[in-house]
């Protein structure tokens, strides 16, 4: 979800999401919850870390809590590592509408941290 609202907020940068564990498909709840605010992400795929640890990065970005302790070193050259934690919405448990009503606030949380990321970070 970073991914998609970082790519909508635009900037001159790429942008690649990668998890230590990634699930076969991008999760269905986070396609519609971010479809709900306009944010297609029905077309982008898991990717697993070790395809990006020989890269040169400015910014490692990790976001679920164990992501920080499990994230291996990288490689190439990073000049800033960050957490921004946020619960992971993948172990929510319940109706669907209860899993859809965490995907809702976690998406919610990402697209506030990371407009301030953003804004205060990346934008010139």
């Amino acid at each position: 979800m970073a991914e998609g609202f970082l790519k909508l907020f635009g900037g001159n940068f790429e942008v690649h999401s990668a998890g230590t564990q990634p699930a076969p498909a991008v999760n269905s709840y986070a396609i519609k919850v971010m479809g709900e605010v306009g944010i297609d992400i029905s077309h982008n795929r898991t990717h697993h870390v070790d395809e990006f640890l020989n890269e040169e990065w400015d910014y490692v970005i990790t976001v679920c809590g164990g992501a920080r302790e499990s994230c291996p070193a990288f490689i190439g050259k990073v000049k800033n590592r960050l957490h921004i934690g946020f619960e992971d919405p993948a172990e929510a448990q319940g109706s669907d509408e209860e899993v859809l009503t965490v995907f809702r606030r976690v998406r919610d949380q990402i697209g506030e941290e990371f407009r301030k990321f953003h804004d205060n970070l990346l934008k010139p």
